[in-house]
């Protein structure tokens, strides 16, 4: 009598682990690059406070601020609102500044929290006044990581 021929052959097994290496090489670095973005969007939401403020004292005061705040700077007395420790940091972000005259905020990036090639990196955002509202621009320090750019692009 003949005996039914039971499980995968090697071929198919290959098969499998090779259609699976593929998704892997697709899927990982897509889910890095997710994974950034969403840090860096993290980022952007802790920034906004900020903004609103040096909005709010630009609509009322008629010009950017006309001094500097750093951390540890009482961001309260400025008129800012923001308490007196300033804004509230995120895992990602190891300063704040504010810059003199321009109203620009520069956050500093940490170090090993998002990707590599932003270890340290800034991120300005520079109001530009207007009769209806306040624009902001975003540069960076860092100008070739690709989806830095492609994010902050999306910001402007």
């Amino acid at each position: 009598m003949k005996q039914m021929q039971k499980g995968f052959t090697l071929i198919e097994l290959m098969i499998v682990v090779a259609i699976i290496g593929i998704l892997a090489a697709v899927a990982i670095p897509a889910y890095q690059d997710y994974v950034v973005k969403a840090k860096l969007a993290k980022v952007a939401t802790a920034v906004d406070p900020i903004k609103l403020a040096v909005a709010m004292y630009i609509q009322e005061n008629g010009a950017t601020p006309n001094f500097a705040l750093a951390d540890g700077g009482d961001w309260n007395t400025r008129g800012l609102g923001l308490g007196s420790t300033g804004p509230t940091k995120t895992t990602e972000v190891v300063s704040y500044a504010l810059a003199t005259t321009t109203g620009a905020i520069g956050v500093t990036l940490c170090t090993g929290c998002i990707k590599t090639a932003l270890d340290g990196a800034v991120l300005t955002w520079t109001p530009t006044p207007s009769a209806t509202g306040v624009t902001w621009a975003v540069t960076s320090s860092v100008t070739t990581d690709s989806v830095l750019n492609n994010v902050i692009s999306k910001w402007k």
